[in-house]
């Protein structure tokens, strides 16, 4: 139960932070698409989706470094910890500096003639994109400072560092809304003139910059802290290089980052595909929907934030049953974390939408449910790609992935040339979704030995009948009333109580139910309920 304990000690830590930064974060963007338009936030979501690229490349290429971290920390050998974050930060120094180019490159493609821009946006458009890569820079260098947090599990000053991020960002949302205002109008000249003669100090370019800047802070405090609370954040190449050890990383970081970045490379993809064919409004309905997927989504990479060290360590001690079931574990409770509030919205979404933001641009509604869709498919399956990278032999796993990736795309441009509607692409990647889910099944079986036949019964089947049962049960407001706030509160209402009941008899297993007794009635008497005793 110590893991079990330490798992739900660390996901309380994250969910706090998750409760403040999600509600800062949302009203941030509506402050955004307001002070911006729909057509610059759609372009800066168009060119400065770098930004949210680096979110995922960060996120990976660090779940990559804190694999070996990890493995290592649950062998007892602590040397091993220091070259390990000698050798990553050798080998992601080089990473950056690659990237670096290879987005230099790709930017002179974007901006002649492959993205559908205003004309008298270029020049914004184009500065955007340089701060964007600047923050690629820094973001990369500091993954192994990342991963030194991960693998000791120090959620609290994650957590903490989250919130300051969110306050932030609410502050630069806060400026460009009023503070933007005073841009030199004295001059006496048009609105329409002034965007034109200084464009490179208008709001959409002082949000790109203040962004960048961001980005950069925040990864120079995670450096320092690590330097500071750690003994393997010790950079000495003469004292700690390894060669073999460096080809290691190397060759599972080369794997891991080919399937990260085709992933990212589709997903920025969509933004690109879309905006040719239906321009930046488009471009802006798409942002919203990844928002709100990304935010609803925390509940579930919250818990595998919490969970990734747990699966990496248990493999390292040579643990392979207690890795198993915490991989299966969590598949269950991420998907059923974010079922919690993925039904109301899936219901109540144009009212939601309504409520949240001033103007909802087109298509929104559509994709923000289609995106949903893909994200539950998805979340039951990704505990499985941290199994499949604990045991390391990730090779053919990237390479078909990566394949796999790109094929939505080439499908969704022959859609779109023959006049199917922007809303395909998520339908296509709907399927994709379900493909790259079975390929994950299959490399899971060769090489973590999971049984299907127990994925099946006691994962896939017990999300999908919990899944169906509550979205059902929560549908009975939307068919007996008008919308309104009290039918949202209604529908929430009933899918809360309907999803205690079900997901604790249907989505779990009797075992797993007396687990969740005891980890409760241990947390009650923490917070003071000593002699409460927990029945069901």
């Amino acid at each position: 139960m110590n893991a079990i304990h330490r798992v739900a000690t660390n996901t309380g830590i994250l969910y706090l932070r998750m409760a403040i930064t999600v509600f800062i974060s949302l009203y941030a963007t509506r402050l955004v698409l307001t002070a911006l338009g729909i057509e610059n936030f759609g372009l800066y979501n168009l060119v400065g989706g770098v930004i949210a690229m680096l979110g995922f490349l960060n996120g990976a290429m660090a779940a990559a470094t804190q694999r070996f971290m990890s493995i290592a920390q649950g062998a007892g050998d602590i040397a091993k910890v220091k070259r390990i974050f000698n050798m990553s930060t050798v080998l992601h120094a080089g990473i950056a500096i690659l990237v670096v180019i290879v987005f230099e490159i790709a930017g002179y493609f974007f901006f002649n003639g492959m993205l559908n821009i205003a004309e008298n946006r270029i020049a914004v458009a184009k500065l955007v994109y340089q701060f964007m890569v600047i923050s690629t820079l820094f973001t990369i260098i500091s993954v192994p400072y990342e991963a030194v947090i991960t693998s000791h599990e120090n959620m609290l000053f994650y957590a903490i560092l989250g919130v300051g991020e969110a306050l932030l960002k609410l502050a630069i949302a806060l400026y460009i809304s009023y503070g933007t205002l005073n841009l030199p109008t004295s001059l006496n000249i048009s609105a329409q003139h002034l965007q034109l003669n200084y464009s490179t100090v208008d709001s959409l370019t002082i949000y790109g910059l203040l962004m960048a800047v961001l980005s950069i802070v925040m990864l120079m405090i995670r450096r320092h802290y690590c330097h500071k609370k750690y003994a393997e954040c010790e950079f000495d190449l003469k004292k700690h290089y390894d060669k073999k050890l460096l080809k290691e990383i190397t060759s599972f970081a080369g794997w891991s980052f080919l399937g990260t970045a085709s992933s990212m490379v589709a997903n920025y993809g969509q933004a690109i595909v879309i905006n040719v064919f239906f321009g930046t409004a488009v471009n802006a309905a798409q942002a919203i929907a990844g928002q709100i997927c990304g935010q609803l989504s925390v509940f579930a990479s919250t818990l595998m934030k919490a969970l990734n060290p747990v699966i990496d360590k248990s493999e390292g001690a040579g643990d392979r049953n207690l890795m198993l079931k915490a991989t299966m574990m969590g598949s269950k409770v991420s998907f059923f974390l974010i079922m919690l509030l993925y039904i109301p919205f899936l219901i109540e979404m144009p009212f939601i939408l309504k409520l949240w933001l001033k103007n909802v641009p087109e298509l929104t509604v559509i994709f923000c449910q289609l995106s949903l869709v893909r994200s539950l498919i998805e979340q039951v399956f990704i505990p499985l790609n941290t199994a499949i990278s604990a045991v390391g032999n990730i090779k053919r796993y990237q390479i078909s992935g990566s394949l796999l990736s790109f094929l939505p795309l080439a499908i969704t441009y022959t859609l779109f040339k023959f006049g199917y509607p922007a809303y395909a692409i998520y339908i296509v990647f709907i399927i994709y979704a379900i493909l790259l889910a079975m390929l994950t099944l299959y490399f899971a079986k060769k090489h973590c030995h999971l049984s299907l036949a127990d994925f099946f019964c006691n994962v896939i089947a017990r999300c999908a009948s919990t899944f169906t049962l509550v979205f059902l049960m929560a549908l009975i407001p939307y068919f007996t009333s008008e919308p309104s706030a009290m039918r949202l509160i209604n529908v929430a209402i009933i899918s809360l109580v309907s999803y205690l009941i079900i997901v604790f008899f249907i989505g779990f297993s009797g075992d797993e139910r007396v687990k969740i007794k005891q980890l409760v009635s241990v947390i009650l008497s923490k917070i003071g309920f000593t002699n409460f005793a927990f029945r069901l």
